[in-house]
Order: C-alpha cells, then structure tokens, then sequence
C-alpha cells in the first residue's frame, strides 16, 4: 500500500519515523558480532584477564584514575 506523506495522520508519520531511526541506530550500534561462538582460546584469556582485575593485579580503580587526572 502506498501512502503520500500527506495522506499519512500525524500518528503514522511519527510512527514510520521512529521506526526507521531506530532500525538505523540498531544496525550503526549493534552487536556485530552477537549470535557468533566465542573461541574457547579467547573465552579463556577473558576469564583470566577478569580474574588479574579481580586480584588487583592489573587495572585501576576509577578512584584512582579519577585523582590522576584531577577529578
């Protein structure tokens, strides 16, 4: 069905309009990668970076961060 915008309520513009902006921030924003399998050599590394974090091995507290640059 065609529709001039003209011919369109205020409700239905708005609607086609919402729409489609947020079918373009999904496709700018999404994930690109969702629905793929993480590799099991990568899935690894990840835990043992968390781990590192988590240990206060590696990383900084945003407190810290923050009194660095004066926040």
């Amino acid at each position: 069905m065609k529709q001039m915008v003209s011919q369109m309520t205020k409700e239905e513009l708005r609607q086609i309009i919402e729409s489609s902006v947020e079918n373009k921030l999904l496709e700018l924003f999404g994930d690109p990668d969702e629905g793929l399998a993480l590799r099991e050599d990568v899935r690894k590394r990840l835990l043992k970076s968390k781990a590192a974090v988590d240990r206060g091995e590696r990383g900084r507290s945003l407190d810290d961060v923050a009194r660095r640059l004066g926040l």
